[in-house]
């Protein structure tokens, strides 16, 4: 069952729809204008939800498995609510379509097939990933783990993607592995950027500050209210790489403020312990990302042309063996969301609803403490696809 506390990809649990941000640069920053026809039919009359199919759910939003009955193909079905706390969130559903119809041209963005709208709710069928979030294996036991080859197949197809993006100026401010699915889980499939719910459109003209995310990704300029820019994507880059090769959270701390000081301050661990089996190339591409000055981070296209990108024949196919895993993953309790915590000052919105991680052989914690390393907490994933990732 989903908590009903505030949800890491969901911006909605305050009254605002947005983030904070200066009401004059709220609507530049938002798309308002669509292409694809709004359909007011009722849903049930062109397709029927699989019973038991619920992909994802969170405080204003549900993702449901749907069949089209002309065709009888799959698709995932998000039902977003207009209304969320007697505020009409309609413009950010609107941009959400816009951002979908303009990456249409990009195979590493999930696909728009229609919109619905009904009195209370907008309904987006989006194309089905089968495969589910790289999350899954993010935290799987070693002979489910990522290989180091899947991991750099992967992330040059998240980088193609960021990079159509960030061409077209969009900029996501919510990459992380539960917003990356597969197409197929067996054997690996492509992948597919999703949930566009708090991306922004940037220009060099006009400057952009929001305080928005999910913790554990958010980059320094976010938490210091300072301008975002292509290079605060990259930065969750950074934090992805390290997630995918690692099975590690390397700046989530005991909670959201030492989460926030460790990102604040860089303090991040390049040891042999944390980084086990991997090479100087993997390291110095992450050391490349996550740099407090967004001026200083690679670019999308650059990290492209990165060596340890480079593949070799025969890289990414599941030929290599697992990267090494300390140990196996701990079962850990969950944590609970405080909404006292969210400040005027500081609103990132986002789950800190613990699951499952890998624990370090230098972290010894007993049950009676109930303390979590902040290099292995994790949110919890709730089934083959977290929350709302649509």
């Amino acid at each position: 069952m989903i908590p009903e506390g505030p949800r890491n990809n969901e911006m909605r649990s305050r009254p605002q729809c947005h983030g904070r941000t200066d009401s004059t640069q709220s609507h530049s920053a938002l798309l308002s204008e669509i292409r694809t026809p709004i359909k007011t039919e009722p849903f049930s009359d062109l397709y029927s939800l699989i019973p038991g199919k619920e992909l994802g759910r969170g405080k204003f939003a549900v993702v449901k498995k749907c069949v089209e009955k002309r065709t009888g193909r799959e698709y995932a079905a998000k039902f977003l609510r207009k209304r969320r706390k007697g505020q009409d969130c309609r413009l950010e559903i609107i941009h959400e379509i816009a951002v979908l119809e303009l990456a249409t041209a990009s195979p590493r963005v999930i696909s728009l097939h229609q919109v619905y709208e009904t009195a209370s709710e907008m309904i987006l069928v989006l194309e089905y990933a089968a495969g589910g979030e790289i999350f899954n294996q993010c935290v799987a036991e070693r002979d489910e783990a990522f290989t180091e080859g899947d991991v750099k197949r992967l992330m040059r197809q998240i980088l193609e993607g960021v990079v159509f993006l960030h061409d077209n100026s969009v900029v996501h401010l919510d990459l992380k592995p539960q917003n990356i699915l597969l197409t197929r889980e067996s054997p690996l499939g492509d992948i597919k950027i999703v949930d566009f719910g708090l991306s922004r459109m940037v220009s060099g003209g006009q400057e952009l500050r929001e305080i928005m995310g999910t913790p554990e990704y958010v980059a320094p300029e976010i938490l210091n209210y300072e301008p975002i820019s292509t290079a605060t994507d990259m930065w969750s880059i950074g934090v992805l790489a390290y997630v995918m090769l690692t099975g590690t959270s390397p700046f989530l701390g005991d909670d959201k403020q030492e989460t926030f000081l460790n990102i604040s301050q860089i303090n991040i661990s390049y040891t042999e312990e944390e980084l086990v089996g991997l090479g100087a190339s993997p390291i110095n591409f992450m050391k490349s990302l996550l740099l407090k000055d967004p001026q200083a981070r690679a670019s999308a296209k650059e990290c492209l042309n990165h060596p340890w990108l480079q593949l070799q024949p025969q890289e990414g196919e599941g030929l290599e063996k697992p990267l090494p895993i300390p140990v196996p993953p701990l079962s850990l309790e969950k944590g609970e969301e405080e909404e006292s915590l969210e400040t005027e000052e500081l609103i990132v919105v986002a789950s800190y609803t613990l699951g499952q991680c890998r624990q370090s052989e230098k972290e010894n914690l007993t049950p009676d403490q109930k303390a979590i390393s902040k290099r292995f907490k994790f949110e919890e994933p709730f089934g083959p696809l977290q929350e709302i990732i649509y």
